[in-house]
């Protein structure tokens, strides 16, 4: 009888209503089962799931099922990160409500998501832009300002002077703004900020104690947060008329610059101080100098951000001060404002020494300083080393530095240390041992409208005052317009009036708006009870969290996942949990890149290309026109190249199934994937090749007398087979070794092919067991399929409610082993012995065989070799 062809487009939505009917994901706090709460970063509601989304969401899915039938009360929640600009690009643009466009993308990714038969809990599901969610954020953000952990400062910020709105530095390409194209300024302005280095020290110490993360993630983050131990050193300057003039302008410039360095020992390559833009000695000398004035101008018109300072050109203005050198009265060098030196970083002051970094070389080469090595590579003649375009950064022994000479640069550093703190120079210290850190307080403002507000009010008689609990939340007035650049909400006719809760006179709102990593660096905290009126039900959360299995892009490796971090500690410190860490495993998954293809230039779809093979050579056409085109670099999947593929199209072509198993099946998952059509294809083929099987399997049972017994040899091979494969699937999707349990089951597939198609069946109730496992381990990759199959094989209720198949162990290991033998090391035959056989037994078995008689020819062998349960060599 012909087998009828799976077809996934009727079974998968009958499987997905059946699960949904009986509310199978649906998670009950406090149910039978350790908990256990995989959680996929939520996306954004851009209106299309990407088929990174397919990737990321069948992995964390895989996991959700496999822990479900083992047993464990598993939380898979959905949510959408829906503030921010996108929306309200798209309100000027389309003349839509950024509110409509969000909620009409959130309906149309959430059927698409559902279309792939996630085992989510959908019951839980929230927006970040829904007023029941920025409600309890705005709680939040009062307990945190109650605690100290949020304040408002004035700020260095990009400033677009058309959109009238801050930039985030990424937004600021070439020094202009990415939308308006206006050359951006750099401008201080009064913003909210989180006190994200309070913890500086504990967040950089505790990533030794999260085993569970990739170590790249942990390097990248110790590296953001940047621990430093070195010295603060006060250069006296010198007395000159240049400084007696800034000191006449009241900007409070002193008698010295403090200077943070790491490196004290390098002290006597010195050939230069620099000072921010924003150093209260540049702000001085400026205030005489029109030309340093422009020079600090044209600073504040480029980017904020470390890249853009590290890759621009090194430019500087010597404002005609001198510095003492701490170790040396008689030796002073100039001072710069130069754009390289960051106010926020240290004291906004360095010194440089051009010889041991590259980046004071740069800037020594351009203004003619000196360059003196006092670092000298170990095996290196001290008269001969010199300086060239590239600085030396590497270990050795100082020299050129008088009473160091000789010293290792630990050495120097300390002894540098001793003489400067203690004042040993001078009449009073001149430096004393800090601690620095490159991670900076957490900047929130946002000048825009789809945001959660901050709740606080502007008083003239009381200043900034904190909205009243009872009057939250503070809502996003729904008449708004984007007919003009800047903040809608500076604008609005009504919505900043308030009423003062402190002294009930007229008070305006803040009109900035909350960072959206503010919105995802709770949310894991939220879906342990989604509804409650407080932003946590804290028992409930210290019952789920921390998330065991969290899963995203390494694009978030930095900003996300260290604000969540500080974010889970600021939030214990306000009584909503107790626990430091939100994410005990963390798993960053590869993209998925394309061939990209262009037809003079123009980038192509792949749904308009045709690529075909001959004689090894791979060519390309359009199918529109038939024209050749050329097949281009492998690349991340993006709309400007083209190169994206619709899941809408695989799933509708394929099967949800299909595209869930070649995800998971064609590399490991922490790299990238190539999404060719022959591997989805190829997916394809092995799901219609593994519902055959199961048919026939199924038809051939059904044929066999009720009283045929298993051939016992048969069965334990096939019994082996899928035990082993048990063992083998379980532990590799306990490592998230998705790719290695594909392969697995692809073996269990080819033996069960193998005694379902032989002439007799010789073992019907151990390939009855395989065929129940197989489907079994397959139901968290292609659930569908496994239902329909469960069905097949008879089996009572759905197979996603059916714990997981256990091993025996029994059958893990072999009775008998087959030993490669060889004659003069030429492979002459197999020999099998039983696992536990002596090495004389071995010896026995070999010598025993014909072949090995036969080249004897009745003589006995010079010696045998027996290497244990690898190979047996015999010499003649």
């Amino acid at each position: 009888m012909a087998i009828e062809r799976y077809n996934p487009r009727a079974a998968e939505t009958r499987w997905q209503k059946a699960w949904t009917d009986a509310k199978l994901f649906e998670t009950q706090d406090g149910a039978e089962g350790e908990k256990y709460y995989v959680l996929e970063m939520f996306p954004y509601p851009s209106g299309r799931i990407h088929i990174g989304h397919v990737r990321n969401y069948a992995m964390g899915d895989v996991v959700a099922r496999y822990k479900r039938a083992k047993g464990f009360n598993v939380l898979h929640p959905m949510g959408w990160d829906a503030f921010g600009m996108p929306a309200e690009n798209a309100a000027m643009q389309n003349k839509v409500h950024p509110r409509d466009w969000t909620y009409a993308n959130i309906a149309a990714m959430r059927e698409q998501l559902k279309s792939m038969g996630l085992s989510l809990d959908w019951s839980r599901e929230f927006a970040t832009c829904d007023v029941d969610y920025y409600h309890r954020q705005q709680i939040l953000f009062l307990d945190l300002l109650k605690n100290g952990l949020a304040y408002r400062r004035k700020s260095k910020v990009n400033w677009d002077p058309v959109d009238q709105t801050v930039l985030a530095n990424e937004q600021v390409i070439d020094g202009r703004g990415w939308r308006s194209g206006a050359l951006v300024e750099q401008r201080e302005l009064t913003q909210w900020f989180f006190r994200i280095t309070q913890f500086a020290d504990e967040l950089l110490t505790a990533l030794d104690h999260l085993p569970g993360w990739p170590e790249k993630v942990r390097i990248m983050q110790k590296n953001w947060i940047g621990r430093s131990e070195g010295l603060l050193v006060r250069w006296a300057l010198a007395d000159n008329e240049r400084r007696a003039t800034a000191q006449a302008t009241g900007e409070g410039v002193g008698r010295e610059v403090e200077v943070f360095t790491t490196r004290p020992d390098t002290l006597f390559g010195a050939s230069f101080i620099a000072v921010a833009a924003d150093h209260p000695l540049a702000r001085a000398a400026a205030a005489t100098d029109p030309r340093l004035a422009d020079f600090i101008s044209e600073i504040r018109r480029s980017g904020t951000s470390t890249e853009a300072i590290e890759t621009a050109e090194k430019k500087g203005y010597d404002t005609g001060l001198r510095a003492v050198h701490p170790l040396d009265p008689q030796w002073t060098v100039p001072v710069y404002v130069a754009n390289f030196v960051l106010m926020d970083y240290g004291t906004g002051a360095i010194f440089g020494c051009p010889a041991h970094d590259q980046r004071d070389l740069d800037f020594a080469r351009a203004y003619q300083l000196p360059v003196q090595p006092v670092v000298l590579p170990t095996g290196s003649d001290a008269a001969c080393f010199s300086i060239a375009n590239e600085a030396y950064t590497g270990e050795g022994t100082l020299f050129n530095s008088q009473f160091l000479d000789g010293l290792t640069p630990a050495e120097g550093f300390n002894k540098v240390a001793e003489m400067l703190e203690t004042g040993n120079l001078s009449n009073r210290p001149q430096a004393e041992r800090k601690v620095n850190f490159r991670l900076r307080d957490w900047g929130i403002s946002r000048q825009r409208y789809w945001g959660c507000p901050i709740p606080v009010l502007h008083c003239e008689t009381c200043g900034v005052v904190p909205e009243a609990s009872e009057n939250l939340p503070v809502k996003l007035p729904d008449d708004i317009d984007f007919d003009k650049p800047g903040n809608p909400l500076d604008r609005h006719p009504t919505w900043r009036n308030a009423t003062c809760p402190e002294c009930g006179g007229k008070a305006l709102r803040e009109t900035d708006t909350m960072d959206t990593f503010v919105d995802s660096s709770w949310y894991f905290a939220r879906f342990t009870a989604p509804h409650a009126a407080e932003p946590t039900v804290p028992a409930v959360a210290n019952a789920w969290l921390p998330v065991d299995q969290y899963i995203g892009g390494v694009e978030h490796a930095i900003l996300h996942l260290l604000y969540s971090r500080f974010f889970t500690r600021a939030m214990s410190v306000c009584g909503h949990v107790n626990l430091d860490e939100p994410f005990k495993g963390l798993f960053t998954q590869g993209m998925v890149v394309h061939e990209t293809y262009r037809d003079n230039g123009e980038w192509v779809s792949p749904n308009d290309v045709v690529v075909e093979e001959k004689d090894g050579t791979r060519s390309a056409r359009r199918l529109s026109t038939g024209a050749p085109i050329e097949i281009g670099s492998i690349e991340k999947m993006s709309k400007s190249k083209k190169n994206v593929v619709d899941p809408d199209d695989i799933i509708g072509s394929y099967g949800a199934d299909t595209a869930r198993w070649f995800m998971l099946s064609d590399s490991p998952p922490d790299r990238d994937v190539i999404w060719t059509e022959s591997g989805v294809e190829g997916a394809h083929r092995f799901v219609q090749r593994l519902w055959r099987v199961v048919n026939e399997g199924a038809e051939r049972l059904n044929s066999v007398a009720a009283e045929e017994s298993d051939d016992e040899s048969a069965a334990k091979q096939l019994r082996k087979a899928a035990h082993r494969a048990i063992a083998g699937v379980s532990d590799d999707i306990e490592r998230l070794a998705f790719n290695k349990a594909v392969a697995r089951l692809y073996e269990l597939v080819n033996t069960l092919s193998a005694s379902i198609s032989a002439e007799k069946m010789s073992a019907p109730a151990a390939t009855r067991e395989a065929l129940a496992i197989l489907v079994q381990l397959v139901a968290p990759m292609m659930p569908h399929l496994a239902e329909e199959c469960w069905v097949v094989l008879g089996g009572k209720g759905l197979v996603a409610s059916q714990g997981w198949p256990v091993y025996d162990a029994t059958l893990l290991t072999d009775d008998e082993l087959v030993l490669p033998v060889q004659v003069n090391g030429k492979k002459r035959g197999d020999v099998s012995v039983a696992a536990t056989a002596t090495k004389e037994e071995i010896e026995r078995a070999t010598l025993a065989l014909p072949v090995v008689q036969e080249l004897l020819a009745g003589g006995q062998p010079k010696r045998v070799v027996v290497v244990p349960g690898r190979i047996i060599n015999v010499v003649v």
